[in-house]
């Protein structure tokens, strides 16, 4: 279904109306898990501070061992997505699910949340006590992360009875999917994710840079990097991905970084094209949209390897073929900088890199959130001139503009400024970064910015780049 959005901007004598279109385009699911406290066994848990565990950050606070769990998220939503993500193995399933051929993932089978019952209660005041009703069952679960829906109206605690314990409980969530909202992600990857998503801890995720740009949205994520995997293990193990993150909308794919791996002429190229195309369709069949990066670029200077250029443009061609969002440019970026690479193998992020993943995947996707499709993203950048129409293809409808009659302001670059005229001197200018931080307008670094004008019976705003 098509989500459309509309903005009118009054400046002077005249109205823009805009209509967004975009099948790619989400709808919010707020978190309502942030600064809960968690309930372990009818208490308050104070392994650590009780709210860490619902704060969206990997920081390594775990509860040893829990098999009885609560969270009072308050009356008002008639559906949850719930979240929940162990420590074990980094990787996200063991090899009995997802087989990597180079590396062991082996987790204790209490290091993953296993044959589990879901409750809600309308009563309870300790996550024990109260009246509860059985929402959901689910069996043996080899996933260190993973979320599941749940019918919540008329309640406001939800519960998680296993029938062991689980050690290493690290991070729990929950969205309201009241208003039918999508926006979940898996982050389906290798070691790349493994370390830059999940295992480095990021002082902003991908959720929350998004939710800092975009206050109404708060994305789940769902972290799935493994370990030395490539597309054959992946395609072995589709059905595991599919029922473990099928009920997800959105697969983030990092993947080929392996499959690329002393390839110097690139004969794996096809083999690994028609993988990648087979997970596409898998996505696809389990109603997710995949998208796909380009993966990450080595340092040659320490890896003594680099990625072969066949498998960027295969990358690009299925992006393209499929009509699909294009993801970021992690070789571009890194390229780049070199620098934010691991110093033992460079191959794997570093610290500083795995925050550029986070920032590249929520540079790439923030026209999402604005309505709209995502194209044009290269080099480790987005694209914020605009979308081009997929005619013929009802997954990439662009944007579409209809002036009605209009007078509004003029924006320009300007050296390293931001010019702004045909407004009152009255005018409020904020220029901000894609991210939504206020910069000072002035000296500014080459890239993407979002300038905001608001007056007495006027509010626009507009994208720019400075080179």
């Amino acid at each position: 279904m098509k989500n459309f959005k509309s903005r009118c901007f009054a400046a002077g004598l005249g109205c823009v109306a805009v209509l967004a279109a975009s099948a790619f385009a989400i709808t919010p699911n707020p978190n309502l898990s942030i600064g809960k406290n968690l309930y372990v066994g009818g208490a308050v848990n104070t392994n650590w501070k009780p709210e860490v565990f619902t704060d969206g950050h990997l920081d390594f606070n775990q509860v040893a061992s829990a098999s009885d769990f609560a969270l009072n998220v308050g009356e008002g939503p008639t559906k949850l997505f719930i979240t929940w993500e162990t420590r074990g193995d980094e990787a996200w399933v063991g090899d009995q699910y997802v087989h990597a051929a180079s590396c062991q993932h082996n987790p204790k089978a209490d290091a993953s949340l296993q044959n589990f019952k879901v409750m809600t209660s309308a009563n309870s005041t300790n996550g024990v006590d109260g009246d509860w009703e059985t929402v959901a069952e689910v069996g043996e679960s080899g996933a260190m992360s993973r979320g599941l829906a749940i019918d919540f109206a008329g309640k406001s605690w939800f519960r998680i009875v296993a029938e062991n314990p689980v050690t290493n409980l690290e991070e729990i969530g929950a969205y309201d999917m009241s208003n039918g909202g999508n926006d979940t992600w898996f982050f389906m990857g290798t070691s790349i994710s493994q370390m830059g998503i999940k295992s480095i801890e990021v002082d902003s995720s991908f959720a929350q840079l998004i939710h800092a740009r975009y206050p109404d949205y708060y994305p789940v994520m769902l972290r799935g990097g493994i370990g030395c995997v490539n597309t054959d293990g992946v395609i072995d193990g589709l059905q595991f991905y599919s029922e473990y993150a099928g009920n997800v909308k959105y697969w983030a794919i990092e993947m080929g970084t392996n499959d690329a791996w002393g390839d110097e002429t690139g004969w794996n190229v096809e083999h690994f094209k028609s993988n990648m195309q087979d997970i596409i369709d898998v996505a696809k069949r389990n109603g997710a949209t995949p998208i796909i990066a380009r993966m990450i670029a080595t340092n040659p200077d320490v890896a003594k390897w680099q990625v072969h250029q066949g498998y960027l443009d295969a990358i690009d061609e299925l992006t393209e073929k499929n009509g699909l969002p294009k993801g970021p440019d992690f070789f571009g970026y890194f390229s780049k900088h070199p620098e934010e690479l691991s110093t033992s193998d460079g191959v794997h992020p570093a610290e500083k890199g795995a925050a550029s993943m986070h920032r590249l995947w929520a540079e790439a996707m923030a026209p999402l959130y604005e309505g709209g499709d995502v194209g044009g993203v290269s080099g480790g950048e987005p694209n914020t001139e605009g979308s081009s129409s997929g005619e013929g293809d009802p997954e990439a409808i662009a944007p579409k503009a209809v002036s009605v009659y209009a007078a509004v302001p003029k924006v320009s670059v300007s050296g390293n400024s931001i010019a702004v005229s045909g407004v009152k001197a009255s005018a409020q200018v904020t220029v901000m970064d894609l991210m939504g931080h206020t910069v000072a307008n002035r000296d500014l670094a080459s890239g993407h910015y979002l300038v905001i004008i608001r007056d007495k019976g006027m509010s626009y705003s507009a994208k720019v780049t400075v080179k």
